[in-house]
């Protein structure tokens, strides 16, 4: 059965007041953050968990029957729980994207909050604790910042516009990073959420991440695709539907932009 305006509105709600709990709390502990080491280039605090926490039991006490999928789960796996009964809602949630950033006392980091049904997301909504800023879309309305319609700029490849672009590549840097920063201002701002939300919002003209998670894209893509560009991955295709049941933390390659940027930048990275 298709969310009508009137559940689309009840988990608005809940999202944008579980990710403002969150995103307080975080600004709470950032000058008392203890941190471990996840894999060999994550880190995780204990706020991760407090703060992921926080949004699932905001969540739970609304929506009881809905599924999750976390980036913090034990034992450095992911947290997953399926939906209850007949429905097929995923609350995607990353408690603190960014942590580096947020280790660093670095003030750029964001709560991703998403949501994707039938394998597709519906909702989105990113909170920037530092700034208090919070975007939002949910269902066909228009994306917004702090309640104001946001889309995504008509700009061109140039060297004033900004694109997002990850700062560390384990593999090795690809040829084409040096083509780009020729023809754009590249920014690691050290938030795939933020990336995002800066292209829905016209700051970015596009932002790419070669190995983000579902968490790190699901509210960012839906918030990109909601105010008028494209998300693909690097080749050009669909990133949607998700198998979600079989979802178990598997890499998203990512690019989003807007019309006019996202062919050219297919062509930079593939050619």
């Amino acid at each position: 059965m298709p969310l009508d305006n009137k559940d689309l509105s009840s988990l608005l709600e809940v999202a944008v007041v579980a990710a403002r709990a969150a995103g307080q709390r975080a600004m709470e502990e950032i000058n008392y953050v203890k941190a471990s080491r996840k894999s060999s280039s994550e880190l995780v605090t204990d706020t991760d968990v407090r703060c992921q926490q926080i949004i699932i039991d905001t969540i739970k006490r609304n929506f009881s029957d809905h599924g999750f999928v976390g980036e913090e789960g034990t034992g450095g796996k992911i947290f997953k729980q399926s939906p209850r009964g007949d429905n097929d809602m995923w609350w995607v949630i990353d408690p603190i994207d960014g942590t580096n950033n947020f280790v660093h006392r670095v003030l750029n980091f964001a709560v991703s909050i998403g949501i994707i049904n039938n394998g597709r997301p519906v909702l989105g909504v990113i909170f920037d604790p530092c700034t208090e800023s919070i975007f939002t879309a949910a269902g066909n309305t228009p994306a917004q910042l702090n309640n104001t319609r946001i889309e995504v700029n008509d700009s061109d490849l140039g060297i004033f516009e900004n694109i997002g672009i990850e700062s560390v590549f384990t593999d090795g840097v690809p040829n084409w990073v040096g083509a780009l920063m020729g023809k754009v201002r590249c920014r690691a701002l050290g938030t795939v959420a933020m990336h995002l939300a800066y292209v829905a919002s016209g700051s970015f003209v596009g932002g790419l991440c070669n190995k983000p998670k579902l968490w790190d894209i699901a509210a960012g893509a839906f918030l990109v695709e909601t105010a008028g560009g494209i998300v693909t991955d690097w080749k050009g295709n669909p990133i949607w539907p998700v198998d979600m049941q079989n979802y178990t933390g598997q890499a998203i390659q990512i690019l989003a932009a807007n019309k006019k940027v996202h062919k050219k930048l297919v062509e930079i990275i593939n050619c």
